[in-house]
């Protein structure tokens, strides 16, 4: 068995050639980044530039999505398309400034269907026991949904909205427990029943600013990010329960999971760095270190050959890692 303390010692990732992005000169306001493993893509919802990025990791060749609303404006991660999700080999997008989901056929590069949103989008997820989309609008604090309709091409239809009070901040779908996770912008992160679509619990995760959440679904462990400069572990199996917590840089937003390391990335804009968190079979958390990254980087996303992906706002680039270490047993 290796110890945490081994594991540790192998934690410092190794630098890859950072990523740039088509029209990243000047900067992007990043938000979202996602792995898709269905597609063998990272999904790069790159702002202003109107495009959404394709990023094979094993290749970085990158394949270009067009006709997402575009800006000349600097900073900030209000503008075009800012979240992305695949299901039934389609990718689900927002448009922020259109206020739309787009659906993106990812072979022929195109956008292929639209919606018109309730309000502003913040996360897209792809529910796959309903077969539909859920996105987040926390301007008016509800979780808007529409259902897809096979064809060609697809349909979206409205298929209605959840309330999510003081939120909803981030969104983790569980199918093996049919159920979404969402954070309050402070100190509660709810769960919500798929079929129902009722708030069926409502937990205190420590945080004072709640925000990025991640899933080891088989574990039943939910990980959420606190804005002031931590990561808390819930127990999904002991009623939500608070199962662990490691300090981080501060400004941490979004975070991501690599079940097969057992690695929880917690990126601080505040500071620009990254830190790494082993994750026990009880939920506790093993600091292995903190890494310099770059000033606002806040949104990370691992890859199934363990790569991590940091986003770089000021400069329009991903910076990539490679987190090789064994996790704990």
């Amino acid at each position: 068995m290796r110890s945490l303390l081994a594991a540790a010692l192998l934690a410092a990732p190794s630098a890859l050639p950072p990523v740039r992005l088509p029209g990243g000169e000047g900067g992007i306001g990043f938000d979202d980044l996602r792995y898709a493993p269905g597609l063998h893509r990272l999904l790069v919802p790159a702002g202003r530039t109107g495009r959404l990025d394709l990023l094979d990791p094993a290749t970085g060749a990158i394949e270009v999505v067009e006709g997402f609303s575009a800006s000349r404006k600097i900073g900030g991660h209000g503008q075009g398309t800012t979240s992305a999700d695949e299901g039934m080999g389609l990718v689900f997008a927002s448009d922020r400034t259109a206020r739309e989901l787009r659906v993106v056929d990812p072979g022929a590069r195109r956008i292929v269907a639209r919606a018109r949103l309730g309000g502003i989008p913040d996360y897209v997820r792809w529910v796959e026991p309903r077969r539909e989309v859920w996105l987040t609008e926390p301007g008016r604090e509800v979780i808007e949904i529409f259902r897809v309709v096979p064809g060609s091409p697809p349909a979206l239809e409205r298929a209605g909205q959840i309330r999510i009070e003081d939120g909803p901040e981030s969104l983790a779908i569980d199918p093996l427990r049919r159920r979404a996770y969402a954070n309050t912008w402070h100190d509660r992160t709810v769960a919500v029943d798929l079929d129902s679509r009722a708030l069926v619990a409502r937990w205190p995760n420590r945080c004072r600013g709640a925000r990025g959440i991640a899933l080891d679904a088989g574990r039943g462990l939910l990980f959420v990010g606190c804005e002031e400069g931590k990561a808390v572990v819930l127990d999904l199996r002991r009623g939500g329960t608070v199962a662990g917590s490691a300090a981080a840089g501060a400004g941490v937003d979004i975070v991501d999971y690599a079940p097969g390391l057992r690695h929880l990335y917690v990126p601080g804009a505040g500071g620009g760095d990254l830190t790494i968190l082993a994750v026990g079979a009880r939920g506790q958390l093993t600091t292995l270190g903190r890494f310099a990254t770059a000033r606002g980087a806040h949104c990370v996303a691992a890859d199934a050959d363990g790569r991590i992906y940091v986003c770089d706002p000021a400069n329009g680039r991903l910076l990539v890692f490679q987190d090789a270490a064994e996790g704990p047993r």
